[in-house]
This record gives structure tokens, C-alpha cells and sequence, in this order.
């Protein structure tokens, strides 16, 4: 895929790039109520997470997401790209993991916002469909110097086990669940007249009914899984977060999760990564 240069000429600059990252991580971490998630009211089914952890995690990134769009910009997808890519984000885990004393706040987040910083570092802030497709083109080229903990992580044995696309699956499809699920769920909300919070849960809703979220599968198995999907699929058939009947049923799914001591952290991810696209469209 070749870059025109009047797509490179509109790109926004990395340091914007990293704080509309940032903050779209705050934005998500923020949201309240979400079902058995890290939220305003407390950790949901995390124990080693709350908002504050959540909080130092995101800001801990911003330096993260600032060297991936430097690294980004005026180039196209290459092998290069990806292990450079790959290395800046190993780099990052490690500061998360510091800032929040050893609990896994972002990972996935690293991987799917920052692949779309990458994106966004290559196009006009407007163009979603670009910014997803070239962050794609990055994640198809294998990492070769990747650790073999890659390999074994939660989400790999997961994915492999319950044969699911996992993270590395949604980036290779250009982010379907962000692009195609979250974005327009998020907009037929506003239209609707709703407010921020109630758009917001309802794109990260729809999500939730349409993933096969790892986080789940990991911690409660196709149970959770089934349990997410089908909660979510009732809030959306009651009308959603913004009226009385929706807010019942997503409070249902909270406690059906709880219970099940499993959170739909996938769905979290690409919120974040539906927030982050929509606050640079919102500037073009």
C-alpha cells in the first residue's frame, strides 16, 4: 500500500496522536456503569486493577504511543516497521507494568491502540478506514525477534484453544469491532439524541454482543462468553443504555458476570480503540 503524500501531509502530529491515545484510555477506564469492569464504582471482577491503577497505566503509555507515531510517520508498512513496532511496545509493557506495580492494566491496548497510532500517523485524522487498513498491513508481517512469551500468553493459548480470533485476529481484519461495530453504534447513539455516557456504553454493548472476547473465554470459558453475548444482545433489544428497561438488563449482565468472575476486558480494548478513532474523525 503506497502513501500519498497528500494523506502524509494532513497526518496529525505524534505528540497528538499519543494524547488522544491516552485519552482515549481514560475515557474508557472512566465509563460508568460497564459490566464487571474496571469503572467509577470499583474493580469489577478485578482484583488487582481499580480506576487509579487503570489511570497510571494510561498515563504511563503516553511516552509509548509517542515513539510508535514517530516511528510511523512518512513511511509505509513494512517488516521493519513491525519489529520496531513490536520493540517500542515491548518497552511500553514493561513501563506499565511499573506504573501499576506488576498488574496487566493495557497490554491488549498496547497492541490495538498502538497499531492504530501507527495508522494514524500515515493519514488524515478523518479517514477511519485507512488508518485501520494500514495498521493491518503492519500486524500481518510476523515479529521476529518476538519473545516466546508471546506465544503462551492468555490470549494465544486461548485463542488457539477455543480456535478464536483473539487480538491478533481483529488487527489482521483491519479492527472490525472498532470500525464496523463500535464507530456506528456509537453515532446511531448520538443521533438518537443520547448523551456522551450512554453512547459510549452502547458502543461498547454492541461490542461485547458481537466478540469472542479471550478475556472471557480465558476466565469463565464459552459460559462467560455465551453469558456477555446474550447480556448484551438483551440490553440492545431493550433499547439500550439510555433507557430504563436497557439500564436493568445491563445491570443484569454486571452481576451475571461478577458472579461468573469474568470481565469482558477485550470489549474494553476496542472501546478504547472506537474512542480513539472517533476523537481524531471529530477533528477532521
Amino acid at each position: 500500500m503506497k502513501l500519498a503524500l497528500r494523506e502524509v501531509s494532513y497526518a496529525l502530529a505524534p505528540s497528538f496522536i499519543a494524547q488522544c491515545a491516552v485519552d482515549a484510555l481514560i475515557a474508557e477506564a472512566r465509563l460508568t456503569p460497564k459490566p464487571a469492569l474496571v469503572d467509577e464504582r470499583g474493580s469489577g471482577a478485578h482484583r488487582d486493577l481499580d480506576l487509579d491503577t487503570m489511570l497510571r497505566s494510561a498515563d504511563a503509555l503516553h511516552p509509548t504511543f509517542l515513539a510508535i507515531a514517530r516511528a510511523a510517520c512518512d513511511v509505509r508498512p513494512s517488516q521493519a516497521l513491525r519489529e520496531q513496532l513490536a520493540r517500542i511496545g515491548r518497552e511500553g509493557e514493561a513501563a506499565m507494568m511499573r506504573a501499576t506495580n506488576g498488574s496487566n492494566a493495557h497490554r491488549g491496548a498496547i497492541w490495538i491502540v498502538g497499531l492504530l497510532c501507527a495508522g494514524a500517523a500515515m493519514h488524515a485524522p478523518g479517514d477511519s478506514d485507512a488508518i485501520c487498513a494500514s495498521a493491518a498491513m503492519i500486524a500481518r508481517f510476523d515479529d521476529r525477534y518476538a519473545p516466546i512469551s508471546a506465544t503462551t500468553s492468555h490470549g494465544a493459548r486461548v485463542s488457539e484453544r477455543y480456535r478464536v480470533a483473539g487480538a491478533r485476529g481483529e488487527a489482521h481484519d483491519g479492527f472490525p469491532h472498532a470500525s464496523r461495530i463500535g464507530l456506528p453504534a456509537l453515532d446511531a447513539a448520538r443521533a438518537r439524541g443520547l448523551g456522551e455516557t450512554d453512547a459510549r456504553l452502547d458502543a461498547l454493548i454492541a461490542i461485547i454482543a458481537s466478540l469472542d472476547d479471550t478475556c472471557l473465554l480465558h476466565r469463565g470459558g464459552w459460559r462467560a462468553l455465551q453469558a456477555a453475548q446474550d447480556g448484551a444482545k438483551r440490553v440492545i433489544d431493550r433499547g439500550g443504555a439510555g433507557t430504563h428497561e436497557g439500564r436493568a438488563a445491563l445491570a443484569l449482565l454486571d452481576a451475571e458476570l461478577l458472579a461468573l468472575n469474568a470481565s469482558p476486558g477485550g470489549a474494553a480494548d476496542l472501546l478504547a480503540a472506537t474512542l480513539f478513532l472517533d476523537s481524531l474523525r471529530r477533528l477532521a
